[in-house]
């Protein structure tokens, strides 16, 4: 869980990451999907060939995703500092840099929540930028950065196995770094970084999928346009989002699931989709921005009735579902929120507190009757005047 989309994935996250393009992308069709994966007590169990589509696949999960070396999660309800803490870091005179891998309402309300944060410690903000999730650029943000010695660094890294070396600047002048929803390969907590704050991504999975399950009446045919990267957060948003239409939703059938790389493509996989199984009820889409190029595809198809479900909040969706268009629902964590714990970890850390390795956010569920509420839980903020005005409210 469109937000305001501003970053595009560039050729250099397609061609640096193992990913396939959209129109090259591992396609599952329905004889594929029907293919039981039960078994009996005496044989060996055989993986979902749906599930074992999308990258990082597991067959065991908990009711808590696992951070990227199996760390257990805890709520960002536990991080707290104390108002002797703040006067310590204070005393301190801290600087801070925020180098995002992408922009948009999501990237803002983690800015915001953040800079409230280091406000209260007195840190000074020396730098925020964008990598455009291009991991060259990301690179370069880094290295330009640590060049007015930022004492703590926030980010959200586009690619874990570039990154290794990419932040290294950082991990070799003692930044205490903290991550957003990804980590790096060979990185480790307490070592290389401070902590991993991030949504809730089974519960986001399985909220995505109970949104499906409502906009379609709980039977029906849908598509899933999941992301084809090597990447935690939506790898596992993915996979839950089909484990719980499989054992929840006995009545509603994965028709045809596709992967994307760049979101721009997008539109073109829902268009096949649609020429494929033209009987399709609903759309799952990895996220808000990719799910654009899809809501655009039904309207020129004419396909008011296809429900689309996606995660993020954000401004273009936001409006359609707000005049009643294809976008039934969204399920979104809490950026504001993640931005402000990863200032409390890094400041706590520096002050000799123990720290947790991985953190997860709340969750929250939109549908057009609680969109101001979900944003205020969500981003901290009131949906755009025009979303607010399509409400009535």
């Amino acid at each position: 869980m469109k937000r305001t989309v501003s970053f595009i994935l560039s050729l250099i996250l397609a061609m640096s990451l193992t990913a396939c393009k959209a129109n090259n992308a591992p396609s599952v069709q329905p004889s594929d999907i029907s293919a039981s994966s039960e078994s009996s007590s005496n044989e060996t169990p055989t993986e979902d060939p749906v599930l074992t589509t999308i990258p990082g696949y597991a067959n065991e999960q908990g009711e808590f995703a696992k951070g990227p070396n199996g760390e257990t999660a805890v709520s960002a309800d536990t991080v707290t500092i104390t108002e002797e803490q703040y006067a310590q870091i204070k005393e301190k005179k801290l600087k801070a840099a925020m180098l995002w891998a992408g922009a948009s309402e999501w990237y803002n309300a983690m800015t915001d929540g953040a800079k409230a944060e280091f406000e209260k410690m007195g840190i000074e903000i020396v730098a925020i930028s964008d990598a455009q999730f291009d991991p060259a650029k990301q690179a370069t943000d880094i290295e330009t950065t640590m060049a007015v010695k930022p004492d703590i660094l926030l980010s959200l890294p586009v690619d874990p196995v570039s990154g290794t070396r990419a932040y290294q600047p950082a991990v070799d002048a003692g930044t205490k770094i903290v991550f957003a929803d990804n980590g790096v390969n060979s990185y480790k907590a307490d070592e290389q970084y401070v902590s991993i704050v991030t949504g809730d991504q089974y519960g986001m999975g399985r909220a995505a999928a109970e949104l499906m399950a409502e906009s379609i009446g709980g039977k029906g045919k849908i598509g899933v346009i999941f992301y084809d990267v090597d990447f935690l957060v939506t790898n596992n948003r993915d996979n839950e989002f089909v484990r719980t239409i499989k054992k929840n939703y006995p009545d509603i059938e994965i028709a045809a699931i596709t992967g994307f790389s760049e979101e721009s493509a997008t539109g073109d996989v829902a268009a096949t989709m649609l020429t494929q199984h033209p009987d399709l009820d609903g759309i799952y889409v990895a996220w808000d921005v990719a799910a654009e190029p899809v809501v655009a595809e039904l309207r020129a198809a004419g396909k008011k009735d296809v429900k689309v479900v996606t995660i993020d909040l954000g401004g273009n969706n936001d409006l359609d579902m707000a005049q009643g268009g294809n976008v039934y629902g969204k399920v979104a964590d809490m950026p504001y929120q993640i931005g402000a714990t990863m200032a409390k970890l890094a400041a706590l850390n520096i002050l000799g507190e123990k720290t947790p390795a991985y953190v997860v956010s709340g969750t929250v569920e939109m549908t057009k009757e609680n969109m101001a509420e979900a944003w205020r839980a969500s981003l901290n903020k009131d949906p755009d005047a025009n979303v607010l005005k399509a409400l009535d409210k």
